[in-house]
């Protein structure tokens, strides 16, 4: 556990300053049929370590709501990533395509020496992501996957509460995540034309937050993969999702612990939620700053949960500091980590589907 103190500790501590003299970091965007690209935008602007040149995006529809909702100059969008590299320099990319869509994008970019960043989970299939993991190595560039969940204080701060071993040896871990569909939030229909496919996603909602407890997990339990998957997919809104679940719990085990993901388009509120049990004692994080600790034979209370400090504050702090140099990427954010969770999912699949549990353990990656 003393890799995941560091981790807390790393991220609640000021992280390495930028300097006032270095040139922004040149970022494109591919892609805008990710509803994540909506408040990423915005977030960009008076920001002096970034600048936005270039947005590639070929539907001219959703071109023309972006231009006019976000104020863009219509000389930033191009047609192709091909349009935009010969026009000008790109230092990293936010992909914020379909998730089948990732594995181009790391394809097109590692090449040029371009650092991607891309919205959870790294990619459709574990075949693709092992495809991305080959192509960023060839071309040394680093790869950065961005979950919510990441810039929580409250991560950080349990993960640093289970690294001081506060509850003892992590015994079982549960992870709620989800909302009430994507129908049900307002999802704009560019988004659902591909969340909802099990081609382009990859599946339904255990892709879309499936993914979050695997990651998760995958670091408090060491980077380690699961000893064995057991997973069951439903239709419980069949006329809505037809095609994908959106329901799906999974068990992951471990040699001597159990975690368990409830991924849910069924929930009658949004849930980012994670309950850690350890031999002494229970780490609560129930939202972004909140974390609550039970020991055995105390009541609960509540534990602080600081501020992030740059680069461990944010998507693009962190992207920032990756292109510089600074840091490389780990723990939630990291490849290694992240190939764990694409083949976590790719198992889940096939318990769901076949009904029997899929065992890693002794079975080398593919």
């Amino acid at each position: 556990m003393k890799k995941i103190l560091l981790l807390g500790l790393a991220c609640v501590a000021a992280g390495a300053g930028r300097s006032q003299d270095a040139p922004p970091v040149r970022l494109a965007i591919v892609g805008l049929v990710h509803d994540h690209v909506r408040p990423f935008l915005p977030g960009l602007e008076g920001r002096r370590d970034v600048q936005l040149v270039g947005i590639v995006e070929p539907n001219e529809e959703l071109v023309a709501y972006f231009e006019a909702h976000d104020h863009l100059d219509a000389g930033l969008f191009f047609p192709t990533f091909e349009a935009l590299v010969a026009k000008t320099k790109v230092d990293a990319v936010a992909a914020f395509t379909s998730t089948r869509d990732h594995r181009r994008v790391v394809e097109m970019c590692a090449p040029l020496g371009i650092d991607v960043m891309m919205e959870k989970p790294l990619a459709a299939t574990y075949a693709d992501a092992r495809a991305m993991a080959d192509a960023a190595g060839k071309g040394g560039i680093q790869l950065v996957v961005n979950y919510e969940t990441t810039w929580y204080p409250s991560t950080a701060a349990a993960f640093a509460l289970v690294g001081a071993e506060a509850i003892g040896d992590v015994r079982k871990i549960v992870v709620h995540d989800g909302h009430e569909g994507p129908k049900a939030i307002g999802c704009s229909p560019y988004f659902l034309g591909w969340l909802t496919d099990p081609e382009l996603n990859g599946g339904g909602a255990g892709m879309d937050f499936g993914c979050y407890g695997a990651d998760l997990v995958t670091e408090l339990m060491g980077d380690s993969r699961p000893v064995s998957v057991i997973a069951v997919a439903q239709h419980l809104q069949p006329d809505a999702y037809p095609k994908v679940e959106d329901e799906e719990t999974i068990i992951l085990t471990y040699p001597r612990a159990q975690a368990i993901l409830q991924a849910s388009w069924n929930w009658p509120f949004g849930r980012k939620d994670m309950e850690i049990y350890g031999r002494a004692g229970t780490v609560f994080v129930p939202d972004r700053s909140s974390v609550l600790l039970r020991k055995r034979g105390e009541t609960e209370s509540a534990q602080p949960a600081p501020a992030l400090q740059s680069p461990y504050a944010d998507s693009v702090s962190y992207l920032v500091a990756v292109v510089r140099g600074k840091i490389r990427p780990s723990g939630l954010s990291s490849l290694k980590v992240n190939l764990v969770v694409s083949e976590i999912l790719d198992a889940a699949k096939d318990s769901a589907r076949t009904g029997r549990r899929v065992d890693l353990e002794g079975v080398p990656a593919r």
